[in-house]
């Protein structure tokens, strides 16, 4: 079993305490299993895994017996391929109030998994999300960041990064088991896990007659991190119609593989409208979907400013995912082309943040910041996450932070 340290590990067993579900959302081979082993540890706590398909047939036709066959507490792993289970949790878990934590589930097909809560466990359940590894949990330092805003506060002992090094992270990626172990061959690696998210996650839940060219699908989302999301183009490039694109970029969003960082608006309605950019959440995978075979061509081709901005939105997702906190996190694009990579909100106030492969920031870097002030909100201090070394401020309302210090 691989023991890493995660950041959210104090937040799942706080929330245990409180509640008496726990549901931990996330992609495949992040880390959920190990996680929640590694907090069960020295406890009686049963484990059950419904990839197992005698546990899964179980748990489909006869969820009582399941439930008397693995009595909590118990983790309950993939428990998307028997929402049967979920009504006789909340029968269970309404007879034993007192109980908390009594079931600890995994998931990764986040929006199936919403039906059956919304039916049976709203106001029981915990919901908390998973990404791969942070910067900081790499480098064995899980507690030491927060959810980040821009700020002129320098970290204490915060190692700085050559530009190569931070592309070598960037290349790794975040899943857990090739990092940790590195005999693991990594193109033996990676084409076994798009095989097995094929061939389970999708297969299992989406009527995709052509498996292979879903895998194109997969393959241009990788190639096209970081670009406004275009249906158009996805549907041209593997001979698809517009609406299988969508269905199955949805299918790619629900199963945490990339991210639709949407516009920001006053409006809430026209956020949902408005064109989203896409991000391919794991950068490993990313590189190895688009035949980067190494960090140094990686960062000396042509997708490494793409992919730089691909890592700065995962790792800002991560500091508050991580932290048990859903991120207030957008684009900014106005009808003048005018465009502020992310901004994020907290409490009434606007923070808006570039993205740049540079090592010498400058004022012209973030001159769309002052956009935001039309949108009659409070703005707060800008930053330009690029690969300079150290904190600089560069305005009065603006300010460089390496991208490692995130």
């Amino acid at each position: 079993m691989i023991d890493l340290e995660r950041t959210i590990q104090p937040v799942l067993e706080k929330t245990a305490k409180g509640f008496r579900v726990i549901l931990l959302n996330g992609q495949r081979q992040v880390g959920k299993t190990t996680l929640l082993k590694n907090i069960a540890k020295g406890s009686k706590r049963g484990y059950v895994s419904l990839d197992d398909l005698n546990s899964r047939k179980l748990a489909q036709n006869d969820p009582e017996l399941f439930i008397e066959q693995n009595p909590p507490p118990v983790i309950i792993d993939e428990v998307q391929y028997a929402l049967e289970l979920f009504p006789y949790i909340k029968i269970h878990v309404d007879k034993h109030r007192e109980q908390k934590g009594a079931f600890w589930l995994t998931g990764s097909q986040k929006y199936k998994l919403m039906q059956g809560v919304q039916e049976s466990l709203a106001g029981r359940i915990a919901i908390l999300d998973l990404m791969g590894l942070s910067y900081r949990e790499k480098i064995k330092q899980p507690f030491s960041g927060k959810p980040f805003l821009p700020s002129m506060d320098k970290e204490k002992d915060g190692k700085k990064l050559s530009v190569q090094d931070v592309y070598r992270h960037i290349w790794e990626g975040g899943l857990p088991e090739p990092f940790v172990d590195k005999k693991i061959e990594r193109e033996r690696y990676y084409s076994s896990y798009t095989r097995s998210y094929i061939e389970r996650d999708v297969k299992d839940f989406h009527n995709i007659e052509k498996p292979l060219q879903f895998f194109d699908f997969i393959s241009v989302a990788a190639a096209q991190t970081g670009q406004l999301l275009n249906y158009s183009s996805f549907a041209r490039d593997i001979g698809i119609d517009v609406k299988t694109a969508q269905t199955w970029m949805g299918i790619l969003e629900r199963s945490g593989l990339i991210y639709l960082l949407r516009p920001y608006s006053p409006n809430l309605t026209n956020r949902i409208i408005k064109t989203p950019k896409m991000y391919f959440l794991d950068t490993g995978l990313c590189a190895y979907l688009t035949k980067w075979l190494t960090p140094e061509s990686l960062m000396s081709g042509a997708m490494s400013g793409a992919i730089l901005e691909t890592y700065v939105v995962g790792e800002i997702l991560k500091s508050y995912l991580h932290n048990g906190l859903e991120p207030a996190i957008w684009m900014y694009r106005d009808a003048n082309q005018n465009e502020v990579d992310i901004v994020l909100e907290q409490n009434g106030t606007l923070y808006p943040i570039e993205i740049k492969k540079s090592m010498n920031p400058c004022t012209n870097d973030c001159k769309s910041f002052n956009e935001l002030y039309k949108l009659k909100k409070k703005v707060g201090l800008g930053a330009v996450l690029c690969l300079k070394n150290e904190r600089i401020a560069i305005s009065r309302e603006a300010v460089s932070i390496p991208v490692w210090e995130i």
